[in-house]
């Protein structure tokens, strides 16, 4: 476990009301987290939701405040786009491809730094006014990005090898 990640997790419980899904394959280092979330007598605010599916995602992002994805390897980052197509103000870590992928319309933080990925929590989660502008951003990045124009690209990128001259 990540030192301070107790004391810090104590702190927001008690300065924010929300509950906290985490979604995904558990692995062993869930184990961790589980008795974390025992010692801190937090069973009724942290939910295990394990895989969700791909038709389960919108009314998950719908229903959330914050989308939270402190990913430390990420090959496009397609999970903060589908939050911020809903709406939702996303914080992300500042590696990988994420910074490029959100853009301005996301708080990017250390995925190591609990005290400031909590502390971002916390202001965003707080502070109305930031979840507005983070959604109205977040609406227009995504807007961005498309299938459609995904194919386009690499259209014209094959287009331009077949009609490369040496």
């Amino acid at each position: 476990m990540i030192p301070g990640v107790k004391g810090v997790a104590q702190t927001i419980a008690q300065e924010v009301e929300h509950s906290l899904v985490i979604g995904g394959h558990k692995d062993s280092r869930y184990s961790e987290i589980y008795q974390l979330t025992s010692d801190l007598n937090m069973e009724d605010r942290i939910i295990f939701a394990g895989p969700i599916k791909d038709e389960d995602l919108p009314a998950l992002y719908n229903g959330a405040d914050l989308f939270v994805f402190p990913s430390l390897h990420e090959g496009f980052g397609l999970p903060p786009l589908e939050a911020m197509a809903c709406g939702v103000p996303v914080l992300v870590s500042n590696s990988a491809s994420l910074p490029e992928v959100v853009g301005d319309a996301a708080i990017t933080v250390h995925p190591y730094d609990v005290k400031e990925i909590a502390q971002v929590m916390k202001s965003i989660l707080t502070t109305k006014s930031v979840q507005e502008e983070m959604r109205i951003k977040g609406l227009k990045r995504c807007q961005e990005f498309s299938w459609r124009k995904t194919a386009e690209q690499t259209l014209n990128l094959y287009e331009q090898v077949v009609h490369y001259e040496l």
